[in-house]
């Protein structure tokens, strides 16, 4: 009969090897207890992984789509509330009018609702939101309306030299007195309109561009979520403020003033009904971002659970299979703790 010794070196080196083995499967374990999902797609699944990466690719860029359409609702929130302070601002500038129409108003005060206007809407236009502003078109980055009341603005300069081309005069020189109504309206319809809504709107005043911002609301859905401040509802306001502005603080007649204040009340009413309009397609766009959204987060909600089923773990077996490999390496640990005190001195003492 032949005997084979074991050495308690054998037995240490047995146990370590098993800590090891049994310490890489607690990592799976609390990996999987942790997140409800297999630590290894490819091992659990096998073939039926490539379902498991498709599902995952997919709700990532559904995902995408719905933070990104967050910061658009946010975008189009903001649009909106600026959308209505103009039309304040128009609606404070049309109530001051009539009363100049009938001359029954201090010029001063119509000069200063006009300047109020004005302040009010370029405030309005500039306004930003998360470093980018709202009005400018594509270009988030650049302020979208030049300050009237700027010293070197090109705006006031041009309608001051527009007076002063048609008549031989400023309209601060004391002949301006005798400009009729007539001459008056004729002036502010085919030289002062033309400078709003055509090509010197973008010299003189604007930064915007007329292209929108077209952002991607769901996989197959892009929808215009900007508003830019070329359209003709700011222009207006815009013209209406400015010829109040300038020419209620000159040396215009009464005549004149009254045309001026007439004409300007006509465009502030147009400029509120433009607003009007773009305020509803602005709010159109917000209920089919919102629409959007909800259909991706069903998606959304439908592919995890797909997920959940292919890669999804049992949390309490998970929780036991944590707790036994705990207890297991307790145990070798303190095996091996009293294989080493093993020693043929402690014997033979």
């Amino acid at each position: 009969m032949k005997t084979t010794s074991v050495s308690s070196a054998a037995i240490s080196n047995a146990m370590r090897y098993a800590q090891a083995r049994m310490q890489a499967d607690l990592v799976k374990a609390q990996k999987e207890m942790d997140s409800g999902r297999v630590a290894d797609v490819g091992l659990a699944l096998g073939a039926r992984t490539t379902q498991s990466v498709t599902f995952a690719r997919d709700l990532e860029r559904l995902q995408g789509i719905v933070d990104s359409n967050a910061l658009i609702a946010s975008r189009l929130s903001s649009t909106q509330d600026a959308l209505g302070q103009l039309t304040d601002t128009a609606e404070a500038l049309m109530s001051a009018l009539p009363s100049a129409i009938s001359g029954d108003m201090s010029v001063n005060v119509t000069r200063d609702a006009g300047k109020a206007a004005l302040k009010s809407m370029t405030s309005i236009l500039n306004t930003s939101v998360n470093g980018e502003y709202l009005f400018a078109g594509i270009n988030t980055d650049v302020k979208p309306i030049n300050d009237f009341d700027a010293p070197a603005s090109p705006a006031r300069a041009a309608l001051e030299a527009a007076f002063l081309a048609r008549f031989g005069f400023t309209h601060n020189d004391p002949a301006a007195a005798n400009i009729t109504a007539g001459d008056m309206e004729d002036f502010l319809v085919n030289d002062v309109f033309p400078q709003f809504m055509g090509a010197d709107w973008q010299t003189n005043w604007s930064n915007a561009t007329d292209q929108q911002i077209v952002s991607r609301i769901a996989l197959n859905e892009t929808a215009e979520t900007s508003v830019s401040a070329n359209n003709d509802g700011v222009r207006k306001l815009a013209m209406a403020a400015a010829v109040v502005a300038v020419f209620f603080d000159s040396n215009l007649g009464s005549e004149a003033r009254t045309t001026t204040a007439s004409r300007a009340f006509s465009w502030v009413g147009e400029a509120v009904g433009e607003l009007g309009q773009v305020q509803s397609r602005a709010g159109l766009i917000q209920n089919r971002l919102s629409a959007a959204t909800e259909r991706m987060n069903t998606q959304i909600d439908l592919f995890n659970r797909h997920i959940v089923d292919l890669e999804g773990v049992d949390p309490y077996e998970a929780a036991n299979r944590v707790n036994d490999l705990l207890t297991h390496i307790q145990t070798s640990f303190a095996l091996t703790a009293r294989i080493q005190q093993l020693s043929l001195l402690n014997f033979l003492t």
